[in-house]
């Protein structure tokens, strides 16, 4: 299906590895133009030449902390009225709520709500005026199930979750939607980091964490970071102008209720 956003640009925030990756290839082979942003350079500017090789668009890699007030001015200053942009960070520590002071929550907050907020706020009047934005938030499947040692995360995506709940209704009118993807397990350097405190809290090696995961996901695998991304571009489509406000959980199946 042609997803009708050939020759539109996107803002890619995060995109050098894992899930942002995944979502910049996705628009890319859709015939979206780029600016990818990334802490690390050497890992940004090869998944930009890859992109560009593969899918014969222009991408453009900013070097920086998109958590950061130079960060975003680096990424805006690249990409000054993107038509989608998709805002992607990195998670917070994983721990005990006892062990975080207030600058470890307002580093949370910061990263994992006001970074893409302030990336919206930049951005989304001139969707508005060009009558067509899609905006996607990379969250996570604990603001639905929340996680114990994820407590930061939990607090910081679900403010932004309300947050986007807000603004969607406000924008769609303009044809312009806001939306939050929710992963779950898929294979990325966060998880495996996951991985490694849930098995130093059990007792468990690295190995028997993971299988333990597994076993609480009814596919019965990880996700990939290429499946993602495609559910990702098809938020950014021509055709899914009819959604917004939305959280679509990607983790297969592992959430056990209706709604």
């Amino acid at each position: 299906m042609d997803l009708g956003i050939r020759g539109k640009t996107a803002l890619v925030c995060a995109a050098s590895k894992g899930l942002g990756r995944g979502c910049a290839f996705s628009l890319a082979r859709e015939g979206v133009n780029l600016v990818i942003t990334a802490r690390g350079r050497e890992a940004l500017e090869k998944t930009a030449q890859e992109i560009r090789d593969a899918c014969g668009v222009r991408v453009s890699a900013v070097v920086g902390d998109i958590t950061t007030d130079e960060g975003r001015r680096a990424a805006l200053a690249a990409s000054p009225a993107p038509d989608i942009l998709v805002n992607n960070a990195g998670g917070p520590p994983t721990g005990d709520f006892r062990e975080w002071d207030r600058a470890a929550w307002l580093k949370a907050i910061d990263a994992n709500m006001l970074t893409p907020i302030e990336l919206i706020k930049a951005t989304v009047d001139g969707m508005i005026a060009r009558k067509f934005g899609r905006i996607v938030n990379i969250t996570s499947s604990a603001v639905k199930a929340p996680l114990g040692p994820l407590g930061l995360s939990n607090g910081a995506r679900s403010g932004l979750t309300g947050f986007i709940a807000g603004l969607a209704r406000q924008t769609v009118k303009h044809n312009v939607t806001i939306n939050n993807l929710l992963p779950g397990f898929f294979m990325t350097d966060r998880n495996r980091t996951t991985v490694a405190a849930f098995a130093k809290e059990r007792g468990l090696s690295e190995e028997q964490a993971l299988a333990e995961r597994l076993r609480l996901i009814p596919a019965g695998r990880q996700g990939d970071p290429a499946e993602f991304g495609e559910a990702c571009a098809y938020l950014c489509s021509a055709q899914a102008g009819f959604i917004t406000g939305q959280n679509l959980l990607l983790d297969g199946g592992a959430y056990p209720g209706t709604f």
